[in-house]
């Protein structure tokens, strides 16, 4: 396949896509994939995306996107070549849900600012699932495969639209000493099951304790892991520095390592 000069970018990218598939002469590894093979690749250039935004590297942004791009395609492709669908019905479904969902763009609706905008949207939404699946629930269509705390949020702000939330964050706050407390009475008797179910409603309240403050808890945590992993290079690079033997620290002469590395990062 030789790349025509009049063609468009994306034109060139679905012939790419089309050629890696040709079964005379496509690439051998890519003519074995299915959607299940690349539905991991597709979460993982996702991530990679978030990644360089967090890094503030707008400079790799571009390859990240277009590598995101790619997984659009290839899935588009392989529907292409079952019959079911094509790139084209992928980006026409996009742009007519667009137009849908915002009538105060494209209508004869008004809004009077952004919190007005977002329950417009969830309303439409919530017709949408309905009338695709038979059912208004509540909390129906929420992907079972998001991330847990990801998926934690939008169930909590689903039930927070009719009314199931605590009205201030005293409440919520107090939710996480709670479930904190039971799962220091599982972990007391030692109930490893028990200890599993209150360590996840944990988890669920502290995410819902992000969303009343504004924050996704998956950055969060991406954030305390660059920070834990930063400090813990400068641990080791101290233990190194002293002769490289870990043995030779105990807890209490690596926690002055880790303080000292915190020290270092001065105040946030």
């Amino acid at each position: 396949m030789t790349k025509q000069s009049d063609n468009s970018p994306i034109d060139s990218l679905l012939e790419i896509m089309a050629a890696l598939r040709n079964p005379a002469g496509g690439c051998p590894w890519d003519l074995e994939q299915t959607f299940a093979t690349i539905a991991p690749y597709t979460i993982e250039e996702a991530y990679e995306v978030a990644d360089a935004i967090d890094r503030e590297a707008l400079d790799e942004l571009p390859e990240e996107l277009g590598d995101l791009l790619l997984q659009v395609v290839y899935h588009a492709r392989l529907a292409e070549e079952a019959g079911a669908f094509a790139f084209r019905d992928v980006v026409e479904r996009i742009c007519d849900k667009m137009i849908r969902r915002h009538p105060h763009v494209f209508g004869e609706e008004t809004v009077t600012g952004s919190r007005e905008q977002t329950e417009s949207w969830e309303a439409l939404k919530r017709q949408e699932r309905a009338a695709k699946r038979g059912t208004d629930r509540v909390l129906g269509g929420i992907p079972v495969g998001l991330p847990g705390l990801t998926r934690a949020v939008k169930l909590t702000r689903r039930a927070a639209r009719v009314g199931f939330d605590w009205p201030e964050l005293g409440g919520v706050r107090g939710k996480v000493d709670e479930e904190l407390a039971e799962l220091d009475e599982a972990l007391g008797a030692g109930d490893g099951e028990a200890s599993a179910v209150e360590m996840g409603d944990l988890l669920l309240a502290v995410a819902n304790l992000c969303r009343h403050l504004d924050l996704d808890p998956e950055s969060c945590l991406r954030q305390a892991n660059l920070r834990f992993e930063r400090r813990f290079s400068q641990v080791e690079d101290g233990v190194r520095d002293a002769g490289g033997d870990w043995g030779a620290f105990d807890l209490a002469g690596l926690d002055r390592l880790w303080e000292a590395a915190k020290r270092a990062e001065g105040p946030r």
